[in-house]
């Protein structure tokens, strides 16, 4: 049995997400835990990195948040109870919003985020800038999951040979030892043409975890590949994040910032 973190923020509650915990749970039953954050983290607002030490803020949430968050707490209820889910309610919402779920994540084995609503009260256009703060700081996977999507039937690996990814696909099967055993493809960029990168290791590697697997270098670059992969509506995509210190060169990497803002397919991310 895994523990599942399902994060909220004040003013949202993901269907997707959601949805997205119900079919991992059908697959294997697990602790799933909606955490329940304020509709803003009081960090980026106050500048409060910057403050030094001193007394702790205090800024009471306003009655209408309250109420929006205890309406998706009571929804978050109903729909475990619905379906037979084991759950917990962990209800942060406290001054520094990120730093709470940054701590969730370190006793969790999956973070479940939506790719959609994610704080869109801050930002709309995703990935925002509380997403990638909160990929960067995780300390478990994360499954971004589009509001309306379709249960995976095949899964794709980017894969470049370098640890980050190799990491990606064991967590991966680590995690979800039955969606492991949907048909794989390893997929990898080589616009000179030549073949996947360490192919003899990773094959050895990835065939004990993957039954039905295969390889695919493309000779294209990654917007292409992001429109390719969108397309197959029925998939999800497993890639690494190029290392904790070097997160946020996942968002240049314009394949998965595209993926993100199409909405289209669920996003597996695991940094080490």
């Amino acid at each position: 049995m895994k523990k599942i973190l399902i994060a909220f923020d004040g003013h949202h509650f993901s269907q997707g997400a959601f949805d997205m915990a119900r079919f991992l749970n059908q697959n294997e039953p697990s602790l799933i835990t909606g955490v329940f954050l304020s509709p803003v983290d009081y960090r980026e607002v106050i500048g409060y990195s910057g403050m030094g030490i001193g007394a702790p803020v205090i800024l009471p949430m306003i009655e209408p948040e309250e109420e929006a968050i205890l309406k998706n707490i009571s929804h978050f209820e109903e729909e475990c109870k619905k379906y037979n889910i084991e759950y917990r309610i962990h209800k942060d919402t406290k001054v520094f919003a990120l730093s709470e779920l940054a701590t969730e994540t370190r006793f969790a084995d999956l973070l479940i985020l939506s790719s959609e609503l994610f704080y869109q009260n801050i930002d709309k256009n995703q990935p925002n800038d509380y997403l990638k703060k909160t990929l960067h700081h995780a300390e478990c996977p994360v499954l971004l999951v589009p509001e309306n999507f379709a249960a995976p039937k095949s899964l794709i690996i980017a894969y470049d040979g370098k640890g980050s990814s190799v990491f990606a696909i064991k967590q991966f099967a680590y995690i979800f030892p039955t969606l492991r055993k949907l048909k794989t493809l390893v997929v990898s960029f080589e616009p000179d043409g030549s073949d996947v990168p360490r192919k003899e290791y990773i094959t050895e590697l990835a065939s004990r975890h993957y039954p039905d697997l295969s390889f695919q270098s493309f000779d294209i670059d990654a917007r292409e590949f992001s429109t390719w992969v969108s397309e197959k509506k029925d998939t999800m995509l497993i890639t690494g994040a190029f290392g904790r210190g070097e997160l946020p060169s996942l968002f240049r990497k314009s394949f998965a910032t595209q993926i993100i803002q199409e909405h289209r397919i669920p996003l597996f991310i695991a940094h080490r």
